[in-house]
C-alpha cells in the first residue's frame, strides 16, 4: 500500500507539467461615483474652462466577464523532476525493505519445516525403540510366567512403554501448532505441508565470496533513501531559479444597461445623462508567458537547504554504522555456522555409539549381564542421541539461513 501511495505522489507530481485548463464565469453589478483630476482644458472662442479641479461622475450597470484559459508550467528551476526523482528513490527503498521482509519469512517458513521434520524423525526412534521394548516385554512376560524373571522387569519395561507414549502424545500437540503456523506463513492446508519433501540436512557454503553485506536489502534502502534525500536538496536549491509558465485561452467581457451622468457642463449649464446599452470586447484570443521569482524568501530557503543537508549526513551515518553492524553479524553467524559443522560430526559420532551400546544391551541383557535398568538406560542414551544429532543440524541450517540474510542472498542461496 505504501508503495502504491508512492507511485501515485510520484505521478502527482510530474502532472504539474500537464496544462490545467480553467473556466471563469463572472456577473456584477455596479452603482458608484467616479472622480477624476484631470488638466483642465480652456475652449477657444469662449474662454471657457472645463474639467477645472476634480470632476465627479456617477454611473451604474452591468458587467459580465468570462473565460476559458489553460496554464502549464515550462520551467520550474528542476524542481519538479528533482522532487519525481525523489519519489522513485524513495519507493525504490521501500521495495527493498519489502524484500527483505520476505527474507525474514522464507527463514521463518524453512524452520518451521526443520521443526516438523525434528518431530518426524523423533518418531522414527520412539517408533524403534517401542518394537524393541515390545520384543523384550514379550521375552519378559513368558520368563516370569516360567519363574525365569521377576516382574519388577515386566513393570519397568511397561513403565518405559508409557514414557514413550507420553512422548508420542507430545510430539502430536507441537505437530498440530507447526502446520498451524506454516498455514499462517505460506497459507498451505495440512495436506499441502504434509506432501512438501523436506530433507534435514546441513547447509554448505561452498564459496566464501558470497560472504558480503553488498546485496543486503536494508542497506540498497538505505542508500535509495539517501539518494532521495540528494534530490530533495537539489529540489529545494532550485527554488533560487524563477518560475517560468505558458498560458493561453479565450476571454470575453461585456458591459451592458449602464448609465454615466457627468457633472455641470459650462456650455450647456446642464448635466449630462448619458445611456450605455453595450459594449463587448470579445472573443478575445490570449498567449503569453509568465514569470515568478522569488527573490528573497526571509531565509525561510536558507533552512530548507540546510535542513536537507542534514538529512543527506544523517542517512550516510546511518548506513556506516548499519554496515558496521551487519558485518559484525556476518562473523559472528559463520563463525557460529562452523563451530555447528563440528558438532555434528561430534553428534554423529555419539549416535553410532549410543546405537552399537543398544545393540550390546539388548544381548546382554538377555544373556542376564545386565539387568533392566541398564538396558533401559541404552534405550534413552539412544533417543537423547539422535535428538541431540537433529538438533544441531537444524541449528546449522538456521545459523547458515541467519549468516546468509546479513548477505542478503538469502533468497538466490535457497533457490539453487
Amino acid at each position: 500500500m505504501e508503495i502504491e501511495k508512492l507511485q501515485l505522489q510520484e505521478k502527482s507530481v510530474w502532472n504539474t507539467y500537464v496544462p490545467k485548463v480553467e473556466g471563469t464565469a463572472l456577473y456584477s453589478y455596479f452603482d458608484g461615483r467616479l472622480t477624476m483630476d484631470i488638466p483642465t482644458v480652456t475652449t477657444p472662442s469662449e474662454n471657457i474652462q472645463l474639467f477645472e479641479g476634480k470632476t465627479s461622475f456617477d454611473n451604474y450597470g452591468n458587467i459580465f466577464h468570462g473565460s476559458i484559459l489553460a496554464k502549464t508550467v515550462i520551467f520550474s528551476g528542476f524542481q519538479i523532476v528533482n522532487g519525481a526523482k525523489a519519489i522513485q528513490r524513495k519507493t525504490e527503498g521501500m521495495q527493498h525493505l519489502l524484500d527483505a521482509g520476505k527474507d525474514v519469512v522464507v527463514r521463518e517458513v524453512i524452520h518451521t519445516f526443520d521443526q516438523l521434520t525434528l518431530l518426524d524423525e523423533a518418531e522414527k526412534v520412539i517408533n524403534g525403540s517401542e518394537k524393541r521394548l515390545a520384543a523384550e516385554a514379550s521375552r519378559v512376560g513368558r520368563a516370569v510366567e516360567q519363574g525365569l524373571a521377576i516382574p519388577y522387569d515386566r513393570d519397568k519395561i511397561s513403565l518405559a512403554r508409557l514414557e514413550l507414549k507420553m512422548r508420542r502424545t507430545e510430539l502430536k500437540g507441537k505437530r498440530d501448532v507447526l502446520y498451524q503456523k506454516i498455514h499462517y506463513l505460506t497459507g498451505y492446508s495440512r495436506e499441502q505441508a504434509v506432501n512438501v519433501q523436506n530433507k534435514v540436512t546441513p547447509y554448505l557454503i561452498t564459496d566464501e565470496k558470497i560472504l558480503s553485506i553488498a546485496g543486503k536489502q536494508e542497506i540498497k534502502a538505505l542508500e535509495s533513501f539517501r539518494e532521495a534525500q540528494e534530490y530533495l536538496l537539489k529540489k529545494e536549491k532550485g527554488s533560487y531559479f524563477p518560475t517560468i509558465g505558458a498560458f493561453g485561452g479565450l476571454t470575453y467581457s461585456s458591459l451592458f444597461d449602464g448609465s454615466f451622468t457627468t457633472p455641470t457642463i459650462p456650455l450647456l449649464d446642464r448635466s449630462l445623462n448619458l445611456g450605455l446599452n453595450q459594449a463587448t470586447l470579445g472573443p478575445n484570443w490570449l498567449i503569453g508567458l509568465g514569470l515568478r521569482w522569488e527573490i528573497f524568501s526571509g531565509f525561510e530557503r536558507h533552512h530548507k537547504i540546510s535542513e536537507a543537508k542534514i538529512n543527506v549526513r544523517q542517512l550516510q551515518d546511518q548506513i556506516d554504522d548499519t554496515r558496521e553492524k551487519l558485518q559484525l553479524l556476518l562473523d559472528n553467524n559463520y563463525a557460529n555456522v562452523r563451530v555447528l559443522n563440528e558438532k555434528i560430526e561430534i553428534a554423529s559420532q555419539q549416535e553410532k555409539i549410543a546405537q552399537n551400546n543398544v545393540n550390546i544391551s539388548v544381548k546382554q541383557y538377555q544373556q542376564g549381564l545386565i539387568g533392566i535398568s541398564e538396558r533401559l538406560e541404552s534405550e534413552n542414551d539412544l533417543l537423547k542421541s539422535s535428538m541431540n544429532r537433529v538438533n544441531i543440524i537444524i541449528e546449522q541450517r538456521q545459523a547458515t539461513l541467519e549468516t546468509l540474510l546479513a548477505t542478503g542472498k538469502l533468497m538466490h542461496f535457497i533457490s539453487r
